[in-house]
C-alpha cells in the first residue's frame, strides 16, 4: 500500500488552483469549478505523489479530506482487510474516471479510498498538456 494522494475540499477554485500553483504543485488536471489534480515532486528519486481538489459547498464541514492509498491488486486488498474485521462504506467499483475504489472510514471518522489506477492516476486522456502550460 503506497500512499500517493490526498484530497481536500476548497470552495474558491481558481484561488486554490493559483494558491498551489504558487506553491510550486503542477498541475495537471483541470476540471473547472469542481475537480483539479497536481503532480507533487518526487523525493529521493521515487515517482511524484498526487494531490487533488475537490470543490464543495458550505465549507467548513461540507466534506472531510480524503486519503487514498494505492493497492496493486484492490480486489485481494479488500477481501484481506474484511476477513481482518474492517467494514468498508463501498466495496470495490469501476469509477468513470478509470480507477477502481473502495472506501471505508478510519476509527476517527476519516475518509480513506483505497484504489487502483495504475497510470492513469498521473496520465489520465485528460491530462493538461504540458506545451501549453508552458505558453
Amino acid at each position: 500500500m503506497r500512499l500517493n494522494q490526498a484530497t481536500v475540499p476548497c470552495t474558491d477554485y481558481a484561488a486554490s488552483v493559483a494558491f498551489y500553483t504558487t506553491l510550486g504543485l503542477v498541475q495537471i488536471v483541470d476540471s473547472p469549478p469542481r475537480y483539479a489534480r497536481f503532480e507533487c515532486p518526487a523525493g529521493d528519486g521515487g515517482e511524484p505523489a498526487t494531490f487533488s481538489l475537490h470543490h464543495v459547498e458550505g465549507w467548513p464541514g461540507a466534506d472531510d479530506p480524503l486519503v487514498y492509498f494505492e493497492v496493486d491488486d484492490l480486489d485481494a486488498e479488500y477481501e484481506r482487510l474484511v476477513a481482518a474485521g474492517l467494514s468498508f462504506i463501498s466495496s470495490p467499483v469501476d469509477q468513470s474516471w478509470k480507477w477502481r475504489e473502495a472506501y471505508l472510514r478510519d476509527p476517527a471518522g476519516n475518509r480513506v479510498c483505497l484504489y487502483q489506477a495504475g497510470d492513469m492516476r498521473r496520465f489520465p486522456p485528460w491530462r493538461i498538456d504540458a506545451s501549453v502550460q508552458e505558453k
